[in-house]
């Protein structure tokens, strides 16, 4: 698992003002894209690979 203790984490423009579903993620982690719950940090993190990460928003898109 990689270190995210440099980590920078900034709320998903896809979060919005939905109730409080808000996405958190880190894109300055070599390889690899993090994500976690805004409101519930300690309940884990997923990891995705960039490219992974690239074509899940590009297909949101």
């Amino acid at each position: 698992m990689p270190d995210l203790t440099m980590a920078r984490w900034r709320k998903s423009s896809y979060s919005g003002d939905n109730g409080g579903a808000c996405v958190e993620v880190a894109t300055n982690l070599p390889g690899v894209v993090a994500v976690r719950d805004s409101k519930d940090r300690a309940s884990g993190v997923l990891m995705f690979s960039t490219r992974t990460w690239s074509v899940f928003t590009r297909t949101l898109r």
